[in-house]
């Protein structure tokens, strides 16, 4: 075999080499990062449909209840703070999302154990997020009596007067407007719709609210919070490895981190579109 054949041969190999090594990485990220990225955009259109659906019965729905009338109640037995407490949960997360940027930033500079802690300090924001979600359905469902399939939050659609109170806030000879909200409260197992005598004359009681908030709010609200806790264990899983020292041989800056990073980041986004469609609109 001649020397020039050799050459040709070796250079063939080396360009299938080439040809199966990918060419340049797209970005200039790498696999793992671009596969991280894909499903990111898939899971985006998934939560983009629920919201979608969600905001298009919002507003064709005349006795859709008010944000600022369910979400009112705080720990301690307080109520009549709108919003508060869900405005804390998402601080809470924002915030996590910080620590998780001080982990990647210490990861880049090779530095174990900063990355373990600012990994530690993400998964205490998330866990207490999940623990403030989990006191917020508790709310719902224990004392406000919310389900998948009963939703005592609704409006009134026309003008009247109550006939009776309800032991909370409504008493015989309130009135009200269309538009106003109201909880039906269960006493001794039994629901306590209020009979009212509308504005034409006629008699009638609270209606409950459209079935579907409840639904909704459950399944998109607890979509979201099951991706939130795979996350955490995710998480916990890399903090462990790089307190074990797995990730200082491959010395590219701890990019498994950056790829959890990723995907922490878009949990901490979508919330802030579940929190603007659920509880602001």
């Amino acid at each position: 075999m001649s020397e020039e054949t050799t050459i040709q041969k070796t250079e063939t190999a080396e360009a299938q080499v080439a040809s199966w090594s990918g060419g340049k990485e797209p970005f200039k990220a790498s696999y793992g990062k671009l596969m991280m990225w894909y499903f990111i955009m898939s899971d985006a259109f998934t939560f983009a449909g629920f919201l979608i659906a969600y905001g298009a019965l919002r507003f064709s729905v005349p006795t859709w209840p008010e944000p600022d009338f369910v979400f009112q109640s705080f720990p301690g037995g307080i109520t009549g703070w709108p919003l508060i407490f869900v405005t804390l949960m998402t601080f809470v997360l924002i915030a996590s999302s910080a620590t998780m940027v001080r982990a990647v930033q210490e990861g880049q500079r090779e530095n174990k154990k900063g990355v373990v802690f600012w990994l530690l300090m993400t998964i205490v924001g998330g866990s207490l997020f999940l623990g403030c979600q989990a006191w917020e359905w508790n709310q719902l469902i224990v004392k406000e009596n919310m389900s998948l399939s009963v939703n005592p939050f609704s409006r009134h659609v026309d003008a009247g007067t109550y006939l009776a109170g309800d032991g909370y806030s409504i008493e015989a000879g309130d009135t009200f407007e269309p538009g106003d909200y109201y909880l039906i409260h269960k006493v001794d197992g039994e629901w306590n719709q209020i009979p009212y005598q509308a504005e034409d004359g006629s008699i009638r009681v609270q209606e409950f609210g459209p079935p579907a908030f409840g639904s909704l709010f459950y399944f998109i609200t607890g979509f979201h919070g099951f991706h939130v806790l795979t996350g955490l264990i995710i998480l916990l899983i890399i903090t462990i490895q790089v307190a074990n020292g797995v990730y200082v041989k491959r010395k590219n800056g701890y990019e498994m981190v950056e790829k959890v990073g990723l995907y922490w980041h878009f949990v901490d986004l979508v919330w802030v579109f579940v929190f603007l469609v659920f509880y602001l609109l």
